[in-house]
Order: C-alpha cells, then structure tokens, then sequence
C-alpha cells in the first residue's frame, strides 16, 4: 500500500482543510501483569513458592521462534501533522497492513 508524504485534509483545530503530513507510526504494545495465565498472578496467588522443583512456575526452555509468533503483518497508526497549526491527530487507528510505502 502506498501512501503519499503530504494531502491536503480537513484539520479539526483549525476548522478547515489544510496540507498535512502523514506519518505511520506503530501501535504499541504493553504487556498486562495480570491477565489470565501470568506467572505473576500465579505467584500472588502463593503458587511456585516454597523450597524444591517449582513444575510449572520454575525455569523453563525458551519456546521455538515458529510458535512464538503467529501473525504475519503488524498494525500500524497513521498520523497526520497540520503543517499550519503543527497539531497532530491519529486517523485510522490500527490499520493493519502487510507493506506500508511513503513516496
């Protein structure tokens, strides 16, 4: 998919179309402490805790890189700059595209 640099957009700040700039930025990813399946969650439960083999919660082989990973594209947010008022605003919020090109 390309994109262009610029295009010529309407600007919610200033209330009228003006030239913006695109930007394709990545989306971000935080892992959760918490969720469902943590070891951290598990720990505060009081599980792997205590002297011997810990099983499930002790050291474990790091996981072959074909399981790790399942997804082929990543999802990408497109930022648009006002080149007048220089304010940024996020517009299509994680897109996801396998090739993003800017001419």
């Amino acid at each position: 998919m390309k994109l262009p640099k610029t295009t010529n957009r309407f600007c919610p700040y200033c209330k009228k179309k003006t030239e913006q700039k695109i930007k394709i930025v990545g989306t971000g990813f935080k892992r959760g402490t918490l969720t469902r399946g943590s070891i951290s969650r598990a720990k505060k439960r009081g599980l792997g805790i205590g002297i011997g083999n810990k099983g499930k919660w002790g050291s474990k082989p790091p996981i072959t890189k074909n399981k790790r990973k399942s997804k082929t594209t990543k999802k990408t947010n497109i930022m648009y700059t006002c080149q007048e008022c220089k304010k940024s605003k996020y517009q299509k919020k994680g897109q996801r595209t396998s090739k993003l090109i800017q001419e």
